[in-house]
């Protein structure tokens, strides 16, 4: 059998083989950024090796990281042809409708983009259908790591910066929407105006500063389009690069289940399979936002006219994540406090200068209040199933009730026109829900965990439900059960069982007392609150009196329908 080597080298057999120019030139550029980077050794260890597990559920994280690539593409080109100018022109271009209409270039830039660039305008709908996306993609993926308990040791701080990217990700999306200028966006940016001189002291010198004078100024649209595509997504791509290393150093968590354990990842190398398969899931993500581009109008800048102060556009709505704090706006009574000839508006505060830095700062907060309430140091690779946390699930659930009931709050209006009710009532009804609602859904969140978990018990013990009834010698119906498969078994009883924090005595031997009793004493009724009611898993003898049980009702069942009318084979009769 010959053997080609043309490829690799040269030879006429008296003369030792020599590598092709290119392969020689292309080797020693390799090897010499090998020797100061440590590339291969970093590929080798970091990538190569890298095992991801294979979840459905892992999907919502790279659903946000594609959408921003999205965006970051999309932003580019619009970036070649936006204006970001508040210099007053009079608009010529295609759309007759404004023909003629004194406007800013940037309202008339977006114009341009909309219906004069080939193009323009799928990749501006594009760029704002990823921006919903992305920011909807990062909650839903926040929530998947909360529930599932991925926020515990060793990454709280991994769920710090995704804490930081949701909200950098909203300024990033409010930002982006005020830059057309038109009459939707400055109305948003009139409302910014108005939080900001809400603020005591120092609020009217901070609108000063950010519009360069008086509302509206010339200045502000310029320094929302520089925060917009430099500050802002600097700060995202540092974020994001961050989360990534960090996910990459402390392996990928995994759902529990037969060989998988705290101290290794069941799933697939990085390369070839995982990057082939994250590749074609970039295709479907893009493909996705590119048909939502094409097919659904998003924010007709036309339809709203340019920007004018004088002016208020009717019914008009922030984008779906600015909602919940417009909607805390809505429903909060008028509430003022006058000191010293200064007017200190809580009706304004409250909902948009208070509230959203407080339920971040209750977001970020989260896995360290849950580490001191447990004391659990331990190092957790494997996910939990969220009805294994019955209080941290119905936490969660209540502040997604308050969320959804504040954003259902900001369409009010809306929700009074196309229902045909009273206005005051849905706010009156609103301002005691957002407080009644969080604490229903709580009871109930947790009291369904709760019996979920007993379920779990009863079919690790009993086994699962077959449908065969059976009729005893005295006339009783009875449904059969059979023992559940061993990987389902295995995996109903992964998990840790729960452990109620208990203090030291308050005082030493010698009767002195000691520092921070009275704050363990809180801690450990927090942990009893905590765990209250947890249906705990089975222990090793009833799992062997239940496997015993199952196998008995097993063959049991097995010799019923061997002696009943419908066995195989002829009838005796």
């Amino acid at each position: 059998m010959s053997v080609d080597t043309s490829k690799v080298a040269t030879t006429n057999a008296d003369e030792p083989a020599t590598v092709k120019k290119g392969q020689k030139a292309a080797g020693a550029v390799a090897n010499w950024a090998d020797e100061r980077l440590g590339l291969a050794k970093a590929t080798k260890t970091m990538s190569l090796r890298k095992v991801f597990p294979d979840h459905w559920s892992f999907m919502l994280g790279e659903i946000a990281l594609w959408s921003f690539v999205v965006l970051l593409l999309t932003g580019v080109f619009l970036t070649l042809w936006f204006d970001p100018s508040m210099t007053e022109v009079r608009y010529n271009g295609s759309y007759d409708a404004l023909r003629g209409v004194q406007m800013s270039s940037a309202y008339a830039s977006t114009l341009h983009i909309s219906f004069d660039v080939r193009g323009g305008l799928l990749l501006r709908q594009m760029h704002h259908w990823a921006a919903m996306i992305f920011i909807g993609a990062m909650m839903i993926h926040l929530l998947r790591v909360y529930f599932t308990g991925a926020f515990r040791k060793p990454r709280e701080l991994n769920w710090v910066i995704g804490c930081l990217l949701l909200l950098l990700g909203t300024l990033e999306g409010f930002t982006g929407y005020s830059l057309p200028d038109d009459l939707l966006s400055g109305t948003g940016v009139r409302a910014a105006d108005g939080f900001m001189k809400a603020s005591p002291v120092v609020g009217t010198y901070m609108s000063f500063f950010l519009f360069g004078g008086e509302f509206p100024g010339d200045s502000i649209i310029p320094r929302l389009y520089v925060i917009h595509i430099l500050l802002v997504p600097g700060l995202l791509l540092a974020l994001i690069t961050a989360h990534m290393v960090l996910l990459v150093y402390h392996k990928h968590t995994q759902w529990p289940g037969p060989g998988r354990t705290e101290e290794n990842v069941v799933g697939y190398p990085l390369l070839p399979v995982y990057m082939a398969k994250a590749g074609g899931f970039f295709m479907i993500v893009f493909g996705t936002i590119a048909l939502l581009g094409g097919l659904f109008t998003l924010n007709p800048v036309w339809k709203f006219g340019p920007y004018d102060p004088s002016k208020v556009t009717a019914g008009s709505q922030p984008d779906w994540y600015m909602g919940w704090p417009d909607g805390l706006l809505r429903i909060i009574p008028a509430l003022e406090t006058h000191l010293w000839g200064h007017t200190i508006s809580w009706n304004i505060m409250i909902p948009i200068l208070i509230m959203p830095p407080l339920m971040l700062t209750i977001l970020i907060a989260l896995p360290f209040v849950e580490a001191w309430i447990t004391g659990d140091k331990r190092e957790h690779h494997l996910l939990q199933r969220p009805r294994n946390a019955p209080t941290r699930t119905a936490f969660m659930v209540s502040l997604m009730t308050f969320y959804g009931l504040a954003w259902a709050a900001g369409g009010n209006d809306i929700i009074a026109i196309k229902m045909h009710l009273s206005i005051n009532e849905i706010t009156y009804f609103m301002r005691g829900a957002v407080f009644i609602g969080p604490l229903i859904a709580f009871v109930i969140t947790r009291r369904w965990c709760i019996s979920l978990q007993r379920a779990d018990n009863d079919r690790l013990l009993h086994g699962y439900e077959t449908g065969v009834l059976v009729r005893s010698p005295d006339g009783g119906y009875a449904e059969k059960h059979l023992p559940i498969s061993p990987t389902e078994a295995f995996t109903l009883t992964a998990r840790d069982r729960d452990e109620v924090y208990t203090p030291d005595p308050d005082a030493d031997a010698n009767g002195v007392s000691k520092r921070g009793a009275r704050l363990a004493k809180v801690r450990s009724r927090l942990s009893q609150l905590m765990y209250a009611d947890n249906v705990q898993k089975p222990t090793q003898e009833e799992l062997h009196e239940g496997e015993h049980h199952s196998e008995h009702e097993l063959h049991e069942l097995e010799s019923q329908i061997a002696a009943g009318p419908n066995r195989h084979g002829p009838s005796e009769h």
